[in-house]
């Protein structure tokens, strides 16, 4: 239970530097959503590998290339499903249920103006905090002892 707090704690703070570089990048830099959403993740998953080995997961006597590689493959694989939940929110006639349906299909009833571009970055979030937990600790660092 603790290490499922302290990964809490981590999550918040990544979701901060996330959120933080995405408006930058966004809303003060003129970048697209989809190119900051990226360089926000970027930024979240640098702090989130040293949180997580560092205090989380404690595994200081692992081989850092193999967790880092790990790591970085959890992240992508999370990152992709975070991706597509923003696709699917944003630009939903470019959904792949969609053009399998029809058009009159709605993946989910409502468009980016609707809930807001920024409504929708945080559903991908839950989506990526969720399965990236499971990743990491299952995958990652499965020899870390729960405290």
């Amino acid at each position: 239970m603790v290490q499922l707090i302290k990964y809490g704690i981590v999550g918040v703070s990544n979701s901060l530097i996330t959120l933080a570089v995405i408006f930058v990048f966004n809303s003060l830099l003129n970048f697209s959503l989809l190119i900051a959403d990226v360089l926000g993740y970027v930024a979240g998953v640098i702090n989130s590998f040293i949180w997580n080995k560092q205090w989380v997961f404690k595994t200081h006597d692992t081989k850092l290339a193999k967790e880092m590689g790990l790591f970085v493959t959890g992240f992508l694989i999370c990152f992709a499903l975070q991706f597509i939940t923003l696709l699917i929110i944003t630009k939903p006639t470019i959904a792949i249920a969609e053009a399998s349906l029809g058009s009159d299909f709605a993946v989910i009833g409502m468009d980016a103006k609707e809930i807001g571009e920024y409504a929708a970055v945080i559903i991908g979030m839950v989506v990526y905090t969720l399965s990236n937990y499971i990743f990491n600790r299952f995958v990652t660092f499965k020899k870390a002892k729960i405290v």
